[in-house]
């Protein structure tokens, strides 16, 4: 129940930041939005593991969100 109510928490905070950074034509928070979609990919990972034994989406989901998790400290970094 928590994953699901952070699965929808978390789309809706990274459309916001989308949108703010489209409209305002302000990039300076794309390392805000990657690391809410890393977030949002664990948590992803995390809902396939409970649904599913042989979850190897989920796997897809975790190597996906250390990716782009260490974009957005190399984002925070260099910014």
């Amino acid at each position: 129940m928590f994953l699901k109510i952070s699965k929808v928490t978390l789309a809706m905070v990274i459309i916001c930041i989308a949108l703010y950074s489209t409209v305002t034509q302000n990039f300076e928070v794309m390392p805000y939005l990657m690391l809410c979609l890393s977030v949002f990919s664990l948590v992803l990972g995390l809902i396939e593991f409970q649904r599913t034994r042989k979850g190897f989406i989920g796997y897809i989901f975790m190597i996906l969100s250390l990716c782009i998790m260490f974009t957005s400290i190399k984002g925070f970094l260099i910014g």
